[in-house]
């Protein structure tokens, strides 16, 4: 099988920085995904493989292991370990305590502990846990008002998923058990769904409560009344107090966005006022608003 160079993949060099990163990768993710590309084989192993290119370089561990393991950066530890075994052994043999291991001794040694077969017979395997795979969702906020559920595709496989009411915007998730298939056994990796959220709504988000103006046309600012404003999942009446002056605020408790994990809680909604003054007055407005004027 042929090695997947992942700086290649997503179109970056090897200096590039965690930014430069997420930035490819979702570029390509959004390019290639099966929602966008139904029965192009291509596509699907394109979004395959920049999937895998991410989950190794957007983890700084893993990113390290594979700068200098290569492929094998999964088995780095066990290298590692192998690799202080013969140094050892070469001490004790120049202290007199032992044998001095050979290059293939090292190369059974180290074989051994992938599951091949040592030079005295003996069979080791030993269980890594799979690859952990990371996903995008681009969700719209009205998405994430309510819980519900989708599925997604990963690994070219159709995973249903609940999504929370009031997730954030760059919010990670984990489920177990959903990433790469364990070797020799090891459990499965797990999969890392981060939210991208994108907000088209005239409310200002931060986090459960919302924020936006109202307008406020200037005879209901000065002699009160009714007016119908428009909150999150409807809209709702206030009473506008004689005399409301521009930039007035407002908060309509529990009138914002779900609370996470929270069932049934929400934020507050915070309505600022926006006074809107007459414009094109007729001859017989402007002589009222004088007659007012010379009242003050």
């Amino acid at each position: 099988m042929a090695v997947i160079d992942y700086y290649k993949t997503l179109g970056l060099s090897k200096s590039a920085t965690e930014s430069e990163i997420k930035k490819a990768y979702r570029k390509l993710a959004r390019k290639y995904h099966p929602d966008l590309n139904p029965n192009d084989k291509d596509a699907e192993k394109k979004f395959k493989e920049i999937n895998e290119a991410n989950e190794v370089l957007s983890n700084p561990e893993h990113r390290k292991k594979y700068d200098q393991y290569g492929e094998h950066w999964k088995n780095s530890e066990a290298y590692e370990q192998a690799k202080q075994q013969q140094q050892q052994r070469a001490y004790q043999s120049q202290s007199g305590s032992g044998d001095a291991y050979s290059g293939q001794d090292f190369e059974d040694i180290f074989g051994s502990m992938f599951g091949g077969q040592a030079s005295g017979g003996r069979q080791r395997h030993v269980r890594f846990k799979g690859q952990d795979f990371n996903a995008t969702l681009q969700l719209d906020l009205k998405d994430v008002f309510k819980t519900h559920k989708r599925t997604i595709t990963v690994n070219n496989k159709n995973l249903r998923i609940t999504i929370p009411a009031g997730v954030e915007n760059g919010q990670t998730i984990k489920i177990k058990g959903h990433g790469g298939k364990g070797v020799n056994g090891g459990p499965n990796g797990d999969l890392y769904i981060e939210f991208a959220i994108q907000n088209h709504s005239k409310f200002k988000r931060d986090k459960a409560h919302l924020y936006t103006t109202v307008d406020l046309d200037l005879y209901t600012a000065l002699l009160g009344g009714d007016l119908m404003v428009d909150t999150f999942d409807g809209k709702v009446k206030l009473t506008i107090a004689p005399e409301t002056q521009n930039g007035t605020k407002v908060k309509l408790k529990g009138k914002g966005f779900p609370k996470y994990k929270n069932e049934g809680e929400f934020g507050d909604l915070y309505i600022t006022y926006q006074l809107k003054t007459p414009t094109k007055l007729t001859d017989k407005e402007k002589e009222l608003f004088t007659q007012l004027q010379n009242l003050r």
